[in-house]
């Protein structure tokens, strides 16, 4: 527990008169400083929220309460190949026997060496994702629990004040305030002894006194951004706080809108703990290892991996989105095993259908030599091809099909197929195959096809269950795994047998259509289908948006055009992989399709797939297309763009209402107002040529 005496130590991050607050104009700002001054002591919190954490305990499993993780693994991973090129040193070791117990000597080692942690870290980032050649705008420094002040390690402990440390921290350069505020904070270090028994090998998480510390600093920190006076960005409505002791550590991630926290000067605890109930995200990753038992930091494992991830967003968050995404850099992950092959003389072997194990040919020999090893990767090569007329077999739940492959596609980048169901032929079917559990894809591909299968799988089960209905969105028609031919020798304890495709997730979809890429390549995509596209992509955005759910991804090889066994043809918005169903979930990057505040902060704002449907139109009727290779390039084109009108004068070549349609875009792009979807629809529909219109279909649905 701690009780940090003297109140606020930032009167001018306090004061009135702020620039961008998430704290409403008047008095409000007033009753916000009170409370923050009044709101010192972790341990009234701690009491406060037992009851919470009791009944959050009581609906979990184990003996542990449940949190949400701040990080998906797939995003972890994607993040680890990202930093394969990206050196971290630090040079001053972690004490390995920092306990409640240890003496002052190693207690102030241990501060000395998270800072040093923390520098490596941020530089290592900073260099790696945004400038290489410019000194870092962070820096490092501990926090006195009496004061509230910030000193450099070194010197709190030469003035006698080691005893007084409670926590390290990540700031923003302040020239203003050299010394530091709490509003300068990215990210906040709690180091506390024997968060290593938190270990997932004891089915627990941290205890509700270390939970409840770190929310009372992390609410400390959101309260002190909102009443800045510095340029703070209004996305900063999320910290991150990192639990650690000499081996150990975890990270918590709080996020919440504080204009919903009343702010009764009288009650603060009871008012920090309500708002924390009822209206703060808090997210908890498993405690991993970070430090040897020699103090050296374990980079490249999970524990520090995920340090490190939350330390990106922290820098993010104040300073954009990188120059060198982690796209990007992890997409480098198959050159790079493509140069370690050469170096290892592997170049002229050959595959054996996994990408990564190669075997040298053998050389005829009089001798009879077994080669069952081999033969079988070969045989292995074979089942693993998907071919026309392959038949591959599907079990979901208690019921099989199959499906017989018809086509083989590609979106550009993995492959997927159009099939029938060998009981229904009459009726093609997109299948899409997820990453064989045998093989090591590289990085890229096997990313990909989680988001193709395993994300897309999930994003239309949450449709079919929340009852979703249109004709513009693709429709479940089964999922499930791969059944092999031949005996499985599945484990009876669960798991996959040693045959390649058993295991393997797959995904069947309908309709089946021509995707508006390939029409562009054909000179397919006219006026008509340009109209015709934008009301029915807009109508698949419309059905989603009433069920919170955007898409994220909208690009021509996602977009299909159904003309087969229709009186009219009709657009598909697919390639729901990257759809956003939570405050978390990131959308895909695309730096011709994705949407400027998509760019800029990694997240949709309401009218980033509408943007993204404009620039789809504008390439896909002839627009100029640019050579982008930055974000930062990126975003200066769609400014030009804009900003110049060429858009809207491309869009109005082909129609009005597309020229229109760009110019209310135009208005919502980054504000929070939503996409009047209603209105827009029945102006499309106006200019749609149909056949029959004595049979038109209500396309609003």
């Amino acid at each position: 527990m701690y009780f940090m005496s003297g109140g606020s130590p930032d009167g001018e991050s306090v004061g009135s008169g702020t620039k961008r607050s998430s704290v409403s104009s008047g008095g409000r700002p007033r009753d916000c400083k009170e409370f923050l001054r009044r709101f010192v002591d972790s341990g009234i919190l701690s009491r406060n929220l037992e009851d919470w954490f009791e009944e959050l305990t009581e609906n979990s499993a184990s003996k542990a309460p449940t949190f949400d993780v701040p990080f998906e693994l797939i995003d972890l991973q994607k993040f680890d190949y990202a930093l394969e090129g990206v050196s971290f040193q630090q040079l001053i070791r972690m004490p390995s026997a920092f306990s409640a117990s240890t003496s002052d000597a190693i207690d102030a080692t241990a501060y000395i060496a998270i800072e040093d942690f923390l520098h490596a870290s941020a530089k290592g980032l900073w260099e790696a994702f945004w400038v290489q050649d410019e000194a870092m705008p962070f820096y490092v420094a501990c926090l006195n629990n009496t004061n509230l002040k910030f000193y450099q390690a070194e010197k709190a402990i030469a003035n006698g004040k080691l005893g007084g440390l409670c926590a390290a921290a990540i700031m923003l350069k302040n020239p203003r305030h050299p010394h530091g505020r709490w509003d300068d904070i990215l990210e906040l270090v709690l180091l506390r002894p024997d968060i290593g028994s938190f270990t997932d090998g004891n089915d627990c998480k941290p205890s509700l006194a270390i939970i409840s510390e770190a929310l009372f600093f992390a609410l400390r920190i959101l309260l002190s951004r909102s009443l800045s006076k510095s340029n703070i960005p209004l996305s900063l409505n999320s910290v991150f706080v990192l639990l650690v002791d000499s081996e150990y550590g975890g990270v918590m991630k709080v996020e919440g809108d504080l204009s919903k926290l009343e702010f009764d000067s009288s009650n603060v605890y009871e008012c920090a703990a309500e708002w924390i109930k009822k209206y703060a995200r808090v997210a908890v990753s498993p405690i991993d290892r970070i430090w040897n038992n020699l103090g050296n930091s374990n980079w490249g494992d999970v524990g520090a991996l995920q340090v490190l991830f939350a330390t990106f967003h922290s820098i993010a968050q104040y300073v954009g989105i990188p120059k060198n995404s982690i796209e990007d850099l992890a997409a480098d992950h198959s050159s790079r095993l493509q140069k370690r092959r050469n170096e290892r003389q592997l170049g002229d072997t050959r595959m054996n259908g996994n990408g990564l194990f190669r075997f040298q040919q053998h050389s005829l020999s009089p001798e009879i030599v077994e080669v069952q090893e081999e033969c079988n990767n070969v045989e292995c090569k074979k089942l693993m091809t998907l071919e026309v007329g392959s038949v591959l077999w599907l079990e979901d739940s208690n019921w099989k099909n199959g499906y017989q492959i018809h086509e083989v596609l590609s979106d550009g980048e993995i492959p997927f197929y159009i099939a029938s169901s060998v009981e229904d032929g009459g009726k093609n079917l997109f299948v899409y195959v997820g990453s064989h559990h045998s093989q090591l894809e590289p990085a890229w591909e096997h990313m990909k096809l989680w988001y193709q299968v395993q994300r897309q799988t999930k994003i239309l089960s949450v449709m079919k269950q929340k009852g979703l209905s249109s004709k513009f969105l693709p429709q479940l028609s089964a999922s499930g795994r791969i059944i092999h031919p031949g005996q499985c020798r599945r484990p009876s304890s669960g798991g996959n047998c040693d045959h390649p495709w058993c295991g393997t997730p797959i995904l069947v979809t309908s309709p089946v259509g021509e995707t508006v890429a390939n029409m562009v390549r054909l000179g397919q995509f006219g006026l008509d289908e340009a109209i015709r596209c934008c009301r029915d992509c807009l109508s698949a955005l419309s059905a989603a948006a009433s069920a919170g759910i955007r898409h994220g991804d909208i690009r021509p090889e996602n977009v299909i055009c159904v003309k087969s066994g229709v009186r009219q043809p009709y657009f598909v918005l697919i390639g729901w992989g990257h759809a956003i169903l939570e405050e978390r979930d990131r959308p895909a990057m695309n730096l011709h399709f994705s949407s400027t505040y998509a760019l800029q902060e990694g997240k949709l704002c309401a009218a980033s797939d509408a943007e993204s449907l404009v620039y789809l139109l504008y390439f896909c009727s002839g627009g100029d297309t640019p050579d982008l290779d930055s974000v930062e390039g990126a975003l200066q084109w769609r400014e030009m763009s804009w900003s110049k009108r060429l858009i809207q004068q491309k869009l109005g070549d082909i129609s009005t209402v597309l020229k229109a349609f760009a110019d209310y875009v135009d208005s919502l792009c980054a504000t929070p107002y939503p996409i009047d979807y209603d209105i827009w629809l029945r102006r499309l529909k106006r200019n749609v040529h149909e056949d029959d219109r004595g049979k038109e279909i209500d396309t609003s649905s």
